[in-house]
């Protein structure tokens, strides 16, 4: 990978030597131009997490302030074979981050997942409406605080012939 010029609040490497970069929210749309420009033509995935129950991990550089949530991303670049992975820290009290949409229309949907589970929203998403769970759906099922339990669900017994 070539010198990244937009400004991240630090970089690791994983066990895998992949690349693993920590951009602020507001400067992670630049960042994701520049390393399209540099041939990081395609989003593998983009989903988050919801990092409630370890408020106090150790698992990001000393100069990245853990949140509540993270997106992470995951980018490859086809001729070189590079793959770098994302990783933007959100606010609970403000879960927004920009949409990926105008660069990488093929997160349209990965985007409205986050959002239907962990109840992240995406600025500028052409559609950002519920995709797994009902319209009317109240809560988002991955969110560490969503409470389980509340809808009673019916299980047929096992004819299994012993």
């Amino acid at each position: 990978m070539r010198g990244i010029g937009v400004a991240v609040s630090d970089s690791t490497v994983d066990v895998s030597g992949q690349r693993v970069l920590h951009p602020g929210v507001d400067e992670f749309i630049d960042l994701v131009t520049e390393l399209k420009a540099e041939g990081f033509n395609m989003v593998v995935d983009l989903t988050a997490v919801d990092y409630s129950a370890f408020p106090n991990r150790e698992d990001l550089p000393e100069n990245v302030r853990p949140e509540r949530f993270e997106i992470v991303i995951s980018m490859i670049n086809h001729q070189t074979r590079e793959r770098v992975r994302l990783r933007i820290q959100i606010q609970e009290e403000n879960p927004v981050a920009p949409s990926l949409f105008d660069l990488y229309p093929g997160t349209e949907a990965m985007e409205r997942e986050v959002y239907d589970m962990f109840g992240i929203s995406f600025s500028d998403h052409p559609d950002l409406t519920r995709i797994l769970m009902p319209e009317d759906w109240v809560g988002h099922p991955l969110r560490k605080d969503f409470s389980t339990g509340q809808i009673p669900v019916q299980f047929k017994a096992s004819k299994a012939k012993r």
